[in-house]
C-alpha cells in the first residue's frame, strides 16, 4: 500500500487530469464554433487522452488499497482568440503538468514508494510526448501566421489523428 501522501498527492493529480481533460474540451469547443473540425477533433481526442490519464491513476490507487477522494473541477478558460492562442496555453499547460508528475516522481522517491515512483514513469515518458506535440503544432502555426490555405490544411492533418 501507497503512503498516505502519496496517495493524497495523487487524488489531486486525477483532478489535474480531469481538468485537462475539461481544458482540452473547451478549446475544441472554440474550434467548432470558427468551423476549424480538425483542430477541435484533435483536442477532442486530446481531452481522451487526459480522462485516460486520470483513469490510470484510479485504477492504481485502488490497486495500491487506497481510496479515491474525487474534488470539484475548476472551470476552463472558453473565450479564446485564435488557434495560436490556443496551441500556446495547451503547451503553456502541457509544461505545468510536466511539472506536476515531476513533484509526484519527488514524493515517491522522497516517501520510499516504489511502485508508485515505478507506476509514474510511463507518465514521465507520456509528458515528452505530450510537450513536443503541443509545441509542434505552435511552431507551425507561428510558421503559417495569417495564410488561411495553410490554416485549413493544417486543420485537415490534424483532423487525421487517431
Amino acid at each position: 500500500m501507497s503512503n498516505s501522501k502519496m496517495l493524497e498527492a495523487l487524488n489531486v493529480q486525477i483532478n489535474k487530469e480531469l481538468y485537462s481533460a475539461y481544458l482540452y474540451l473547451g478549446m475544441s469547443s472554440y474550434f467548432e464554433r470558427v468551423n476549424l473540425k480538425g483542430f477541435a477533433h484533435w483536442m477532442q481526442l486530446q481531452a481522451k487522452e487526459e480522462h485516460t490519464h486520470a483513469m490510470k491513476m484510479y485504477n492504481f490507487i485502488h490497486e495500491v488499497g487506497g481510496e479515491v477522494h474525487l474534488l470539484s473541477i475548476e472551470e476552463p478558460k472558453q473565450d479564446w482568440r485564435s488557434p495560436l492562442e490556443i496551441f500556446k496555453a495547451a503547451y503553456e499547460h502541457e509544461q505545468k503538468v510536466t511539472k506536476m508528475i515531476h513533484d509526484l516522481v519527488a514524493l515517491a522517491i522522497e516517501t520510499k514508494d516504489y511502485a508508485a515512483n515505478t507506476f509514474l514513469q510511463w507518465f514521465v515518458t507520456e509528458q515528452v510526448e505530450e510537450e513536443a506535440s503541443a509545441s509542434e503544432i505552435v511552431q507551425k502555426l507561428e510558421f503559417i501566421g495569417d495564410v488561411k490555405p495553410a490554416l485549413l490544411f493544417l486543420d485537415a492533418e490534424l483532423g487525421k489523428r487517431e
